[in-house]
């Protein structure tokens, strides 16, 4: 007597499957037993190669570019996100800013540190060059009205950070005045840094506007840019300005 492939001939003369899973285990990963043969299956982050019996990895990250939020590692069996220098892994696929000002800086005693996305700057404590002394926190104002004459009194800076290739537009910063007189008018004015067009300030009321990105920005950057705001009274002849120092820093990615 004589059986098809995948069976024996038994004790009783019958033909018996024969258990391929037995003993030296055909396949690298699972054995499955079925009438007349057996089937190989991998586990998962492996797929059957073409002899149907040994595994090879699945490179996921060959799936699609939205693995991972900046860079997708392939390993055996699986892959794992990475994220640049400057972010840390958030989950399984996102990548958050590290706040190197709170985690260890280099900033001098003089200096502040601020954080932007992907890095930190330092920038001095003390922005002010003569004729301007320090009146307040970022603040510098001009005292002697003989040698500021046709310079702003006072010039504020102000830092902000965006991410690179920002959707546009984009309301990015608001300036405002701190003061409020009656029968006085404000007007505001990006003053320079603005050669490529990047920014348009759009007067919210009289007594502030908003800074408007029309174009993206590609990092890593830093754009400084003057923010400049005329008071005057026609009836009393008074005019005056005050100027917004504001650093935009770019990061070098998209998030």
């Amino acid at each position: 007597m004589q059986c098809a492939a995948g069976f024996v001939v038994d004790e009783l003369n019958y033909c018996r499957d024969v258990n391929e899973c037995e003993g030296s285990n055909p396949c690298q990963h699972q054995c499955y037993n079925i009438m007349g043969s057996f089937i190989c299956q991998c586990e998962q982050g492996y797929e059957l190669a073409s002899n149907q019996a040994s595994c090879q990895d699945v490179d996921e990250c060959a799936f699609s570019s939205y693995m991972c939020q900046w860079q997708c590692v392939n390993q055996p069996g699986g892959y794992v996100c990475a994220c640049p220098e400057g972010y840390q892994l958030q989950g399984n696929r996102m990548c958050q800013d590290i706040d190197e000002c709170e985690t260890g800086n280099n900033c001098r005693e003089d200096e502040m540190c601020w954080n932007y996305f992907g890095g930190i700057r330092c920038y001095p404590r003390n922005p002010c060059h003569e004729p301007y002394v320090k009146t307040g926190e970022g603040r510098c104002s001009c005292q002697s009205p003989t040698v500021c004459r046709g310079l702003p009194p006072s010039i504020v800076y102000k830092y902000m950070s965006i991410s690179s290739e920002r959707s546009v537009p984009a309301e990015i910063f608001q300036i405002q005045a701190t003061s409020v007189y009656p029968n006085m008018h404000n007007t505001f004015r990006v003053k320079s840094g603005n050669e490529g067009g990047e920014f348009f300030l759009r007067r919210s009321s009289n007594v502030s506007a908003m800074l408007v990105m029309t174009k993206p920005l590609t990092g890593p950057r830093e754009h400084v840019v003057d923010l400049e705001m005329v008071t005057h009274n026609n009836v009393l002849n008074y005019r005056s300005s005050s100027l917004l120092r504001l650093t935009i820093i770019v990061g070098p990615y998209a998030f």
